[in-house]
């Protein structure tokens, strides 16, 4: 009951606040529930420097500070990989990649039929390939050895990611290009792709979890301890909640809240439930598990950017103050938000599935 409770108040805050501030902002609703979406009702603020200089300054401190958490002494432990035979369906995963980013990226006549859905085949010859990897360097993957709830993150994923697609409504950060689809076919369309977002950032967790750096270095960091943890949560649930009421009026000011609100709404809630949180382990110095998910959301966003760079179906950024120096299709100050992201996948995860599911090699 505490789940259902916890994923009932998640899911009436990012549904229900956005669209409450835009009631009683007093502006109609119709771009708000357009399907699928087309208006641009958004204008977006032009290049600012001192802006790019604050947000950068923002991002390079909290980069620092969880660097500096760790621990960097001399003797930290190191464990050498078991490096298994790479299994065979690791090479079809391979092949999916190299047949898929073949589609995605040429323009011959009788391939376009299939380049509208090629981000599937990448992605999915992406999730096969790291689980294999991880599986020769630990003897263990998510795959192969948590199939059931593995597999669970298929169609939780699906759902996860249209919820940013209904927040997206409101700061209009991103668009999708090359596809005119009606509201059936853009559901399916987008549902498939949609599916393999945690099981790919799960599954690069896992894989950076083979290497000794995250232990060693972020396993006897440096602890936090919040003295009221419940006053905290419910502080940090009201703040944003707030923001989320907000966001739609000030999108240009509030767009970062997009990426940190949820993470911090299901963090509150444990907190509130007196609940261990994605954060918990902080308390006693062990920063690896934040880590390891900021860097597996960073990588995979690489290849998100990269694959998304020249396909037919794609889309294109739009980012108030930041929308310069692009990598790929993202300007560069948008990957920050793929750190927040990472622990958010986590948290959605463990939130549906419990803990001892989601950290899949123990």
């Amino acid at each position: 009951m505490r789940t259902i409770s916890k994923v009932l108040l998640l899911a009436a805050m990012l549904l229900g606040l956005p669209m409450a501030g835009i009631l009683l902002d007093g502006r109609p609703l119709d771009p708000y529930v357009e399907f699928p979406p087309r208006t641009r009702h958004v204008l977006h603020q032009p290049f600012s420097w001192w802006v790019f200089a604050v947000l950068v300054g923002i991002v390079l401190v909290a980069v620092i500070l969880l660097f500096l958490a760790g621990q960097w002494g001399p003797g930290a432990p190191r464990r050498r990989p078991l490096r298994r035979p790479f299994p065979w369906w690791g090479w079809a995963g391979a092949g999916l990649i190299v047949g898929s980013w073949v589609l995605a990226w040429t323009r011959l006549s009788w391939v376009g039929p299939c380049q509208g859905h090629t981000f599937t085949g990448l992605w999915l010859g992406y999730i096969l390939t790291v689980n294999a990897w991880t599986l020769c360097r630990s003897g263990r993957s998510p795959l192969t050895h948590s199939t059931g709830p593995y597999l669970t993150l298929f169609p939780l994923s699906a759902v996860f990611w249209w919820f940013f697609e209904y927040l997206n409504r409101f700061v209009q950060n991103w668009f999708y290009v090359g596809e005119s689809l009606d509201a059936w076919s853009y559901f399916w369309y987008a549902t498939l792709p949609f599916s393999t977002v945690l099981p790919a950032v799960l599954a690069t967790r896992e894989w950076v979890r083979t290497f000794s750096w995250p232990d060693a270095r972020f396993r006897k960091g440096r602890p936090v301890r919040v003295s009221r943890p419940r006053l905290l949560s419910a502080g940090i649930l009201l703040a944003s909640g707030t923001g989320l009421a907000l966001v739609g009026i000030w999108p240009n000011l509030l767009y970062p809240l997009l990426w940190v609100a949820p993470l911090l709404i299901i963090v509150s809630l444990h907190g509130l439930f007196g609940e261990p949180h994605l954060f918990s382990p902080v308390a006693r110095g062990d920063w690896s598990g934040i880590v390891s998910a900021a860097t597996a959301a960073l990588l995979c966003g690489f290849f998100w950017e990269m694959w998304n760079l020249y396909s037919v179906a794609k889309w294109v950024y739009s980012i108030p103050y930041v929308h310069r120096f692009q990598v790929f299709e993202m300007p560069v100050l948008g990957y920050a938000g793929y750190l927040p992201f990472g622990m958010e996948c986590v948290a959605v995860a463990r939130l549906f599935l419990g803990t001892n599911r989601v950290d899949f090699l123990g």
